[in-house]
């Protein structure tokens, strides 16, 4: 019997699990937090409703064989709940909490694999932030514990003078989920990676290449995969870091595990993220298998698919903001007939993610040079 799969969130994290699902035969049914939402439009089954309002989303769970999720922002308590009546939610609320709450994500690596991590403290208010700051030496970052996202939630503080900031700012997190402020060393970094996995609940797991990614004003605009100059050793450790922290934490699905690389080649551990990641957009048209269907087959319990690359190269750029997407693609498909555009369905505001483009091939800086120049396009044209 074919097995049916709810997702909440109606992001474009959503929109990219239809397409594979297709060919495994799997039903997907949509949890969305409102109308014309990106993945609305790709859903044949879609329920609008509020993913903190426990009656929806129970009343949803009860029509699909397995719970996922487009974001992490579903009360762990209300997973919780499902879980006792019987649900399968993938990734569950175990696991999903070290996603969801970066203090419980720092305490559970350090006490339990002795991850690698910035120097960091809980700081409960504006002083003990000051004393950690002054500890350590000034400028600190200071991160919220829940509800950021893409630079929201992080504060870079230059002195004790701004240590009030994070307590004075509020941020949209779920009934009676508490915000925590963490103080961290600010890491003077050369470069980001991204180590992304798959895991089965039986067990069964597989690593994509390392990817370096380059982020801006927050946002994560391009992956290079292979990560350029990481040596076989070093993307050994840490493949298998994130392949440990899976494993520790039970993850059922997607676990991408955001690191920071310092000057000495040493890598700290930045954030996680279980579900789909724009770090892993790339493996759609890059390698054998997707992170989208892999991780269809990790919620579903099915034999997971290969991860390796098909090419030495490939380069996947964000196009962030733009005009009439749709009717650039008649230059861009001329002009280059390998290139790779997906088009999430959102009206354009300056910023937004709109979609990516991938390319792959033999020559780092012809395929990167590609998919810069497709994007800026698609981000800069008028018609």
């Amino acid at each position: 019997m074919n097995q049916s799969v709810g997702v909440i969130g109606a992001g474009q994290l959503a929109r990219m699990l239809a397409a594979p699902a297709i060919g495994l035969g799997i039903s997907m049914k949509l949890l969305a937090e409102g109308e014309g939402m990106s993945a609305n439009q790709v859903y044949s089954d879609v329920t609008v409703g509020d993913y903190t309002d426990e009656s929806a989303v129970i009343n949803f769970a009860k029509t699909v064989d397995v719970i996922t999720f487009d974001h992490e922002h579903v009360p762990t308590s209300l997973l919780r709940k499902l879980q006792y009546m019987g649900v399968k939610v993938s990734p569950g609320p175990e696991a999903l909490v070290y996603a969801q709450d970066k203090l419980a994500m720092r305490e559970r690596l350090t006490k339990t694999l002795d991850a690698p991590a910035p120097k960091w403290r809980h700081c409960k208010d504006q002083n003990e932030l000051v004393d950690f700051g002054n500890e350590i030496g000034w400028p600190i970052i200071a991160k919220a514990s829940r509800g950021g996202y893409d630079g929201h939630g992080v504060w870079k503080i230059a002195s004790p003078d701004e240590a009030n900031v994070p307590f004075e700012e509020s941020l949209d997190v779920s009934a009676g989920e508490k915000v925590q402020i963490i103080g961290e060393e600010l890491v003077d970094f050369s470069r980001e990676l991204s180590a992304i996995v798959a895991r089965t609940p039986s067990g069964q797991a597989v690593a994509y290449p390392i990817s370096e990614t380059i982020q801006t004003d927050g946002v994560c605009s391009q992956t290079i995969t292979p990560a350029p100059g990481l040596s076989v050793e070093q993307a050994t450790d840490i493949t298998r870091l994130a392949l440990d922290i899976a494993d520790d934490l039970g993850v059922v699905g997607l676990l991408a595990v955001e690191l920071m690389q310092r000057k000495d080649g040493s890598v700290v551990i930045n954030e996680l993220a279980m579900r789909p990641h724009n770090t892993g957009h790339w493996s759609i048209d890059g390698a054998h298998t997707s992170q989208f269907e892999n991780h269809l087959r990790a919620v579903c319990d099915l034999p997971l698919g290969d991860p390796s690359t098909r090419a030495p190269w490939t380069v996947m750029t964000n196009v962030l903001g733009g005009r009439d997407l749709n009717g650039g693609l008649l230059h861009l498909f001329s002009r280059d007939p390998q290139l790779r555009v997906q088009l999430y369905g959102k009206e354009p505001r300056p910023g937004r993610k709109l979609g990516h483009v991938t390319c792959y091939g033999e020559d780092l800086a012809d395929v990167r040079e590609r998919s810069e120049s497709a994007a800026k396009y698609l981000m800069t044209k008028t018609l």
